[in-house]
């Protein structure tokens, strides 16, 4: 959510932040119902200075014996025009918020204009891998492990269903995620895998992305479509000490997306799925640390796939391809051999102030003054489908087995996977 503030003075940048974010706002009406609401304060004001006149006025006949019975109506009749102005001061106040939760946070300066074919390559590393044979995609090396046909009876199309070997790889990664992090200095947060819709209006996934949630009808729950959200809501309400700062997390869950409009779209083997495994990493930080943080956190990632020894590139998003809440965001790509392209591993987003602002999340200066908000990052450490995608393809040998990275395999128990 944007500042107030910045929406009065400046409505031409943040209309031109939506058009570049292709997201249509009505700032106009924003503008004009709050100029209404402004101007009723306005009339509340004098309206509350007229009664305090006659209640003193009151106050002085009744001390001296007088009549006050006209001024005591004109007070009654001030109180009953003041409690309808109030009230419909509170209207305008929910129509403006309901609006501003329809407006995408601005991008940084230095984000680069344009669509996704504008994206700017910042960096890249490894070597992407050579064969003498032609490498099979994940879906048939692992056409005894990854089960789709399976997973559609139990629940439809774009689900997972891992055995064996896969299962078990699946689970190793994400026990080794956590233990980098947490090793980095992250405490690591085991939260619900389901989330309120005030839980999901803080992070922004609601209203905008409201169809791409699944949704608990009956209880008025969604199943989380990141961990971005039940970790980062751990501090909605909240109000720290600047000491407290920089809060580090991490945790592990499954994320539901029901991927509207994405049919057709890159969604053979485990490319795009409803349901996939995640460990995300938030972080609660200093506005002044902001954008170093943003950094560390990219690293962070990005040193992960160095120890496995996959080749990535990452990308400077450009504002047609940055998510609604974010100010700024890098990709990180990772080869995929089989398929012979680059697949999103992980976002790592600043939100700036944005939704922290939409969660009261704030702290207190340590030399005194009011309440700041806090910014808030996040990013996948990492996503777990094109992760596997790479080691997979990655991995394979002449023979049709699958060679593991180090730190895997001594957690595996083997360096060879043999389907």
């Amino acid at each position: 959510m944007l500042d107030r503030k910045l929406l009065r003075k400046e409505p031409q940048t943040v209309a031109d932040a939506a058009t570049a974010k292709n997201e249509k706002i009505d700032i106009q009406q924003w503008l004009d119902a709050d100029r209404s609401k402004r101007e009723l304060m306005l009339e509340i004001e004098a309206l509350r200075k007229q009664r305090n006149t006659l209640s003193k006025t009151v106050s002085i006949k009744k001390r001296n014996g007088e009549d006050a019975e006209e001024e005591m109506q004109k007070s009654r009749n001030t109180g009953a025009e003041l409690a309808d102005l109030e009230q419909r001061v509170s209207e305008f106040n929910s129509r403006l918020s309901e609006m501003e939760l329809s407006f995408p946070n601005i991008p940084d300066p230095d984000v680069p204009e344009g669509t996704e074919d504008n994206n700017v390559i910042v960096r890249s590393w490894g070597t992407i891998p050579e064969f003498s044979f032609q490498p099979k995609p994940h879906w048939d090396l692992m056409s005894k492990v990854f089960l789709p046909e399976a997973a559609g009876k139990i629940a439809g199309s774009n689900f997972i269903l891992f055995r064996g070997w896969a299962a078990r790889l699946q689970r190793t990664l994400i026990s080794w995620m956590l233990d980098y992090h947490t090793q980095a200095g992250m405490d690591e947060v085991w939260a619900p895998f389901v989330a309120r819709p005030e839980s999901m209006t803080a992070t922004a996934q609601l209203p905008k992305m409201d169809d791409d949630m699944y949704r608990i009808g009956h209880d008025n729950l969604y199943l989380v479509p990141t961990g971005e959200v039940p970790i980062t809501n751990l501090y909605r309400d909240r109000l720290l000490e600047e000491t407290d700062l920089p809060v580090r997390l991490c945790g592990y869950t499954p994320c539901f997306r029901r991927e509207a409009g994405s049919y057709g779209k890159d969604n053979r083997g485990l490319n795009r799925v409803h349901q996939f495994e995640k460990v995300e990493m938030v972080r609660l930080e200093h506005p002044d640390r902001s954008e170093e943080a943003h950094l560390e956190l990219l690293n962070h990632a990005a040193g992960m796939l160095e120890v496995l020894d996959i080749p990535y590139r990452i990308l400077l998003l450009a504002t047609g391809d940055l998510s609604f809440a974010a100010a700024k965001c890098y990709d990180i790509e990772i080869w995929s051999a089989g398929q012979e392209k680059w697949l999103e591993v992980s976002s790592v987003s600043n939100f700036r102030d944005f939704q922290a602002r939409r969660g009261n999340m704030k702290y207190k200066p340590a030399g005194g003054g009011k309440p700041r908000l806090v910014h808030t990052l996040n990013g996948s450490g990492l996503a777990l489908p094109r992760l596997i995608i790479s080691l997979v393809e990655n991995g394979q040998q002449p023979d049709g087995t699958i060679r593991l990275p180090k730190i895997i395999a001594e957690r595996m128990g083997t360096d060879v996977i043999k389907p």
